[in-house]
Order: structure tokens, then sequence, then C-alpha cells
């Protein structure tokens, strides 16, 4: 039965009743400047043609009210369609980080990781394509993905506490004025400058957080219930207004937990009636008579790899600091010096218990096709001697973030202005732990026996038949299997220069002028230490007993109905990973091991480095003209030149060693670097109008080119093979310089209706026609023409004398370990606690030459898509309620075809969302409620077995903010995040077919504000 959800008029009840105290806001300031986002620039207020919002002066904004009349007011008063949030809105959200405050704005879907915001989509147009700015500056960004260095250019929005931003300026429609990269959209996040708040101001706030999630873990892998948050602001002018000084900082810690289940490994598709590894027995052949409602010849199924629940602990520590310098030397020159810097250290502990399947014996009951997906799936295992894994993992990151900027802002003249900005910034991820980034140590009992799994519902209930007479998973027999130490580290640097002026005319047009230059380094590297011992690396006998404590993993996932199945298997054992390391290198090294097998490397065999040049330069003309009805208009256009240049270090392989039963692994040797150089240029035009109809109504119209450059990983040189080969063969990836940018035509057309103060509605229609979409071509391949032994001499002789099967791959290792060894290439190493013997086999010339499939990037077609926004903002006249609604539609025809098997191509990322945000405030009390909403849409087109999608089923969120001014100094505040708990799920081409499914809990925090 699928879990029922309560429904958003539910949630929105629940919210109203909560009762607590008040959520603090740092940044009470923003300054409106009129300046385009790349620069620092002051304009006048007279210039008729600014395409800026042309609030000038101070915003002081003391509450929800006066915040949400000034963001109305940015969207009033920009050139182009712009949205925009103040720092009071930061500071009463209950907004851990940026994304969760974005993603109230129309058209801003975020993505989360662990609970948090962590990326953003807009209007369609994944985190890649969207342009992140600071202070009008391109920023670096850096991720430690599971696995290793991310390869994206999106910016993790996790990494940034909200108490020193003032405001984010949100630009959908392109300009000439805007830097290129952002398809969906140019973020700008400004940052507080001490002259534009002449005095000194000071503020320090403290805050306890309570994550429930973290006491839903096993108690080893429990944190501090309640961590702190401190943060602090001081600003002061002094000589008169020309120098100031401003420092923000904040420290946060925050301790939490997950819980998921996940086919990791992903679902193997077939067509009806192929008859292949993997496949369900053909309609008359042995074991047919166990498939229920089988698929028909003209259906396609999916059969899973392997199934995992997992407990998660989490312990992250950030901090952010800002130092701001300013001087004004005269009324016309202003310079700016500042330092930014962040730190997110993260590490996560895992325990798990899984299961893999091999494609034997087995029975089934399936869905109606066309696409069926399993109601049950059971593997017949007799005797009961496979693995039963309850594998852990330990990873730690560091993430750090540095920028130094300097800005000079003269006015020349009353008609001239120009400003000079630099900046050289660096996003650094790596390992902050001696076991590397990430750590995963295999262990497991070998006593399972007949396993099933019934996916009918949202949670997967796993049952595993043990041997008789054994009722409870034995720690006795309990070892370490195989084990990777990987130490992945990604570095990023923008260093540029951007000149940028306007000159007023006398007709009050005004022509804005620049150019830029702009280089970015990009390196991720990567080492990794693995162990294909997943047969057993040592002895049971190595580990005391106690090491392994009994739990029960259905505990863990209380949210979701079946976690209290009685025919759920979900004992396991919890135990330390560093502990457990230890004992496994002890024991290895007894063995004749090296211990530096069970320790990360610093000896990276995979160096990818990309340098990235580009210089612009732009013209644009506006003006305003009184016709029939007042209209304004902003043309012009850019010039973009970049040249990459991308060099890799790659492993080379020189065999393929079959290590256990289905797994092979590649034998690597020596590395060296390899080079590849691409280019493009583009020019870029745009046109705003806009046509006040009224006093209170305004219609815009927008047309506008832009660019978004190929991630990272897909203009790194370098082919790599994956280490892990299976018996039908591997894979491997690699990367293309000379891919060109997605090409965006962006149209834009809207209506906006200001009725009253601080109130109002609009809708908006936009249209994007993308050319040059990158995709994911697969190229079959033999690279470095190695042997494999799959096919081989030895295993035809296992087949032709040992009485073996193809699809007994057990049964023809053993027979070439026992009857072969000594041969060349097969070297037996003894016996497992099942009695199969143990070994490797190495692939020998003659042998089949293995194929790999190769994932390349490649511009591959043009799309389109378009949608709708509407919004509405009401405040209640003086009885201190108001609301805030949007609604945002996004389509394609692009969609993913789940009928089809193999690669195609889809629009990643496209859903409706919707926002309700309602509030009081008025007298020493505020209170806001806020709720979103985002509709399923499609996430990925590869799992781990290949090409298939990634669902995000619809998800929504509620979160509240209470605060309490009990004086002009002192101010309380409680919050909650996820007030009802829900969880996440993702699937593949059907429901049942889950990929992975989350709970987290809900977070509440207590905390005061003092302002001296």
């Amino acid at each position: 039965m699928k879990q029922q959800h309560k429904t958003p008029s539910q949630k929105l009840l629940t919210a109203a009743v909560l009762l607590a105290l008040a959520h603090p806001a740092f940044a009470q300031v923003a300054t409106e400047e009129a300046a385009r986002p790349a620069s620092e620039t002051s304009q006048s207020t007279e210039n008729a043609g600014d395409d800026t919002p042309t609030v000038l002066d101070a915003v002081v904004v003391t509450g929800i009210r006066n915040s949400m009349a000034a963001s109305a007011n940015i969207k009033r008063d920009a050139q182009g369609i712009v949205d925009g949030i103040v720092a009071e809105d930061m500071g009463k959200f209950p907004d851990t980080n940026l994304a969760e405050s974005l993603q109230r704005i129309s058209g801003v879907s975020i993505d989360r990781s662990n609970g948090e915001g962590s990326t953003v989509t807009v209007r369609g147009v994944g985190p890649d394509f969207n342009l992140v700015l600071l202070n009008g500056r391109q920023m670096p960004a850096s991720t430690i993905a599971d696995t290793g260095a991310s390869n994206s250019r999106a910016f993790d929005f996790a990494n940034i506490a909200s108490e020193a931003i003032s405001a984010i300026e949100v630009y959908k429609t392109s300009r000439a004025s805007t830097p290129t990269g952002g398809i969906g959209a140019a973020i700008n996040i400004k940052t507080a400058r001490p002259l534009d708040t002449p005095g000194t101001r000071a503020i320090v706030g403290v805050k306890g957080v309570w994550d429930t999630s973290v006491e839903n873990l096993p108690e080893s892998l429990q944190g501090d219930s309640v961590t702190p948050e401190v943060a602090g602001l001081y600003s002061t002018t002094f000589a008169d207004g020309r120098f100031g000084v401003a420092l923000t900082g904040s420290y946060q810690e925050r301790d939490y937990g997950f819980s998921q289940v996940a086919v990791g490994n992903g679902w193997r598709t077939f067509e009806g009636d192929e008859n292949n590894w993997g496949t369900i027995p053909q309609p008359g052949s042995p074991g047919s008579e166990n498939i229920i409602n089988r698929p028909g010849p003209d259906d396609i199924y999916s059969v899973p790899q392997n199934l995992g629940y997992s407990v998660n602990g989490v312990q992250r520590q950030r901090t952010n600091a800002q130092l701001v310098l300013q001087y004004a030397p005269t009324d016309r020159v202003t310079a700016t010096l500042d330092y930014t810097y962040s730190e997110n250290k993260i590490q996560t502990q895992r325990n798990e218990l899984s299961v893999w399947f091999n494609f034997g014996p087995s029975e089934s009951s399936w869905t109606d096709g066309p696409v069926a997906a399993p109601n049950f799936y059971r593997e017949i295992i007799v005797p009961a001697t496979s693995d039963l894994s309850m594998g852990g993992a330990m990873a730690a990151t560091k993430n750090e973030n540095k920028s130094l900027g300097f800005n000079v802002a003269w006015e020349v003249t009353d008609q001239l202005n120009l400003a000079l900005d630099y900046h050289n910034s660096s996003a650094v991820s790596g390992a902050d732990s001696p076991w590397g980034s990430s750590g995963v140590l295999g262990a497991a009992g070998f006593f399972r026996g007949t396993t099933s799994v019934d996916f009918s519902g949202d949670f997967p209930i796993l049952n595993v038949q043990l041997p008789p007479g054994l009722n409870q998973i034995d720690p006795s027999a309990m070892q370490v299997t195989g084990s990777t130490f990987r130490n992945s580290y990604m570095r990023s640097e923008v260093e540029q220069v951007q000149l940028d002026g306007d000159f007023l005319f006398e007709d009050y047009s005004r022509l804005d002028f620049g150019v830029a230059a702009t280089e970015v380094n990009n390196r991720s590297a990567f080492a990794n230490v693995q162990l294909d011992t997943w047969g057993g690396a040592t002895s049971p006998a190595d580990y005391p007993d106690d090491v392994w404590r009994l739990d029960y993993i259905g505990n863990y996932f209380d949210q979701f109905a079946g976690h209290d199945n009685p025919n759920f298997t979900d004992a396991f054992f919890v135990w330390n990973f560093e502990t457990v390391r230890r004992l496994a290198e002890e024991a290895w090294v007894r063995n004749g091991g090296d211990a530096a097998d069970y320790r990360a490397s610093d000896d990276f065999t995979t160096d990818r480095r990309v340098t990235e040049k580009s210089r612009s330069a732009y013209l644009q003309w506006s003006n305003t003209w009184d016709l029939a009805m007042p209209v304004s208009m902003a043309v012009g256009v850019r010039y973009e030149e970049t040249q990459v240049s991308s060099s890799a270090l790659v492993p080379a392989a020189t065999a393929i060693s079959w290590g256990s039963a289905n797994e092979l692994s590649i034998i690597q040797e020596g590395a060296e670097f390899t080079r590849l150089e691409g280019e493009y240029d583009y020019w870029l035009p745009s046109l705003d109008l806009a046509v006040d109809l009224s006093e209170t109504m305004k219609l815009r119209g927008s047309y506008g080119e832009t660019i978004g450059r190929p991630g990272w990983g897909a203009i790194q040189g370098g082919q790599t093979l994956d280490e892990l080969v299976r018996i039908s063969g591997g894979t491997g990836s690699q990367g293309n310089p000379d891919l060109e940018p997605l090409h965006s035509q962006n149209f834009d057309l809207s209506f906006e209706w200001y009725y009253a103060e601080g109130s109002y509605l609009s809708a908006g229609y936009f249209r994007k026609n993308i050319d040059n979409y990158i995709g994911t071509t697969q190229i079959i391949g033999t690279p470095f023409n190695l042997n494999t032994p799959v096919g081989g001499a030895y295993w035809n002789q296992a087949l032709a004398t040992g009485g073996c099967t193809t699809a007994d791959v057990v049964c023809i290792r053993n027979y070439i370990l026992n009857n072969l060894n000594g041969s060349p290439g097969v070297t037996r190493t003894g016996v497992d606690a099942n009695g199969n013997a143990t070994g490797t086999i190495i692939g020998q010339p003659g042998d089949p030459i293995a194929e790999f499939r190769i994932n390349a990037p490649a511009n591959q077609r043009s799309a389109s898509l378009d949608g709708w926004e509407f919004n509405v903002q009401h405040l209640f006249g003086q009885s201190g309620f108001g609301l805030a609604a949007n609604y945002t539609i996004v389509d394609s025809g692009l969609t993913y075809d789940n009928y089809l098997i193999g690669e195609q191509f889809a629009l990643e990322g496209l859903s409706d969302s919707a926002n309700l945000v309602a509030f009081y405030d008025k007298g020493p009390w505020q209170v806001r409620t806020a709720y979103n909403w985002r509709d399923k849409f499609l996430a990925g087109r590869f799992d781990g077995s290949g090409p298939n999608p990634n669902y995000v089923e619809a998800y929504g969120q509620l979160d509240v903010n209470v605060s309490y001014e009990v004086n002009d100094q002192l101010t309380l505040s409680a919050e909650v995040i996820n007030l009802t708990d829900e969880t996440r799920r993702v699937h593949g081409r059907h429901e049942n077919q889950l990929l992975f499914a989350t709970q987290t809990g809900p977070r509440y925090m207590l905390g005061l504000r003092y302002q001296f």
C-alpha cells in the first residue's frame, strides 16, 4: 500500500497552531544600487534608461511587510524580469542557507542534500546552467561527490550562511551587461557595505538547533541532540563617513542523520522476449512456472541488481566570515576592498544491510505492461551460503571558499561613470580524514539463503532465509570482505577583471559599455585503493563478536508504511568503522598483506585539469519615451570568446583479474598526461521593452540570447575505465574539450499590476529555444586490448570438462582455481567459509578482448521549453496579515519515453512548482508559515546499471517561523523546518522500481538576537 501524506491544507493548519518565539535577522539593511551586477558603480537617479532597480538610498527593512514591499519594488523598477529578496526575508524564513530562500521565488526550484537546500533549478534549467555571482563576480564551485570530485559547475549554497547577505537578485531575462553562463538565470548575491548605512551597528545572535533525525539513528552514529549556531555583525563609519568597516562572522554546528533504502546499482532492463544473463525464464523453459503475470514479448521489464538499507550519521561544521573596507576620498570616488571566507566540514558514517542478486534461479510476480516492474522478486539460493552484507563507510570532506576583491567606482562627470572590479577567488574540496574523502568496508556473513523483495509499496520489504538451525544472524560468522579507500580533490579558481561604464546623453538616454577578462582553472584528482576480496579478505576469527552489535534497521524507517512488516528481515550488525578497519588491517598484515591496502593514497592516479579563458565586451543603449504611454527600452549586444585547454593524467590498464564470483577488476600500471583543446565565440543580442499601461500596470517583453558552458566533466580530456568489470563487460568515460556551449534564444512576456502598496499580481510567459544540448553517447570499444578470462580457454575447459554452465560462475571459478592452479594467470589462495576456492584468474593472450561501454559527451540536439509564472502578493491593510503565492508551469515536448531501452535524450529538471507564504507582522509578534511544493521531475537518465530514468517524486515541505521582539534590542526566536516530517522518494521507469527513498526528520531551532 502506498504511503499516505497529509494534504497542503492539513500542513498549513498544523503550522498555524505552532506557538514559539522569534527568529533573528542579522543583515537588516539592503542597498539597491543602480548598477548592473557586474560592477558596483554609483548611478544617478535621473538615469532614465537605468536597467536595474532604481531604489538608490539605503532601504532599512524592519519587518516582513516592509521586506516584501521592498521585494515588490525590485520587481517593479527593474528593466527586464528580475525578482529579489532583501535581507529581512532571509532572516524571517526558517532557512538554513540561501537556496531555501531562493525557492520562494517563482520559477526557482531547489535540490536538497541531507535535508538542506543545495543547488537551484530555474525555469526548468538545471544547476549547471544558472550563473551565481557574488557582488557581480563569477564564483568558483567545488564539491566532493560520493565516489569522487564533482564535475559540476553548480554552486552549492549549503556552503554559505545567510547572515552577511543584504539581498539576492535573480535576473531571469538576459541583458548585454549581464555576464554569460546563466541560461536559466543569473543570481547575484549582494553583501552589506558599511558606507551604505552610516553609523555604527553591532549585532550578535545565538541559536540552539535540535535536529530530530539524529535521534533516529543507532547510538554509535548519533551526534549531539542540540548543536550551536553563533553569528555576529559589526559595521561602522568614521571620518565624516569617508571610511567604513564591516565585519561579519558565523559558526554553525549541525548533527543530523538520515535513513535510506536504495537499489544503488540500478535496474537491468530487458525486452519481454529477450533471453540473456539476468532475464527471467522464457515461457515453457525451466523455471517459467514460477513467474506470475510474465511480461509479454512486446513489453519491457527491469530486474534489480541489488537492494540496500542504510543509516547515516552526519556532523557538519560551517564557518563564514567577511571583511569589507571602504574609502570615499571624494563624493565621486568610492573604493571597496573585501575578503570573503567560508569553510564547510562534513563527516558521515554509515552502516547498512544489503543483498546482491546474481540472477540465478528465481521466482517473481509482475505488474502489467508495457513497462512492467516486479511486485516481488525472489532469487533461490540453496544452500544458504551467499553473503548477507552489512558494510559500512566513513566520508569526511572539507570545502573551503576564499574570495578577495577590489572595486573602484568613479563618477567622472555628471554624465560619465566608470567602475573597475577585480577579484581572485578559489573553491577547494578535499579529504578531511586519514582514510581519505570516502572509505568503504564490505562486511558480511555467508549465511544468506533464498532472498525475496516485495516492491509493491513505497518501501521495499526484504526477506532472507537463513540456514537450517540458525534463527538469527551470527556475529561469529562476520568478516570484512572487499574495501575501497578513495581520495578525491577538486579545486576551482577564478581570476576576473571587469571595466564597466555608462554615459548619460543630453536626451537622458544612456549607453552602458564594458569589457572583461576571466580565467578559470579547474582541477579534479582522484586516487583509489581497492581490494576486490568480496569473498572474504580475512577470517571471522579476526573479529571479536562484540564488535558486531545487533540492531534492527526497520526501526529507522518509521515514516514508511511497511517498516514493521513481520516478513521484513531487518536484523543487522552496527559497527564502528575505525575499529573494524584497524582489525582488518592487522589481520591483512598478519597474512602477508600491505597495510597501505586499508588506507587512502595521496598519489593521484587520475588528475584532470582544465583552463578556460574568456574575453567579453558589450554595448547597451537604453532610453525612455513618453508616447501615448511611457515606454522604456534597452537594446544591446555582448561578444564572448572562450578558449579551453584540458590536460589529463589517467591510469593505463594492463590486464583484467577475476577475483570473485561475478566481479572482475582492472589491473593498472603507470599513467601519463594527454592534452586537448577547443574554442568558441558568440554574439549575443538582447532587447528589453516595458510599457506603463497605467500608474499601476506594466507590460514587459524581452528577447535575449545566452550561453551555458559545459560541465567540467564534459570538457575534461582523458579516458578512464571503471575498475570494476562485470561478466558482461566493463564501463568507462571520457571528456570532450571541443564541446560547444548550450546556446539559448529566450523570449519573455509579462503583465504586472501593482494595485496597492506592497501588493501586486503578475503573470508571465517564457520560452527558451536551446541548441547544443549535451547528451551522453555510448561507444562500444576495446581500449588497451585487454584479455578477459570470461569466455577464454580456462572458462571453456570448465564448461567442457567441469560440468559447469555459463550461468554458474561459481562452478567455473572453482574448477579453474582447483584444477588449473599454477597455470599462467591462475593463483589459488585458499578456501572461503562456504568452501569455495579463492584467488585470481587473469586474462591471457588468446582470450577474448574485453568490450567496454565508454560514455562520452556530445552536442546532440536542440530542444525548447516554455512555461508560465503566476504571482500574487497581498498585504491586508494595517492588520498585519499578508500572503504571497506563486505557481510555475514548465513544459517541454522532449520527455523521457519509459518504453524505450537504451540511451535517449530528455530534458532534466522540468517540473511545476508552487509556494504559499502566509504571515502576521504587527507589534512584537511576527509569524510566517511557508509551504513549498515541487512536482515529479526527471533528475537523471542513467542509474547504476546503465541508461534508465531517475524520477524524483513530488515533494512538499512546510516550514514555520515565529518571533517575539522583547524590546528594541532583544528578539527571541523559534522555527521549525520540515514540520510534517516529509520523506523523499526516487523511482525508475515504474513506481515499483525504487531507486532510493530517504527519511530525515523535522529540525527545531530556538535563538535570540541582540542589537547594541
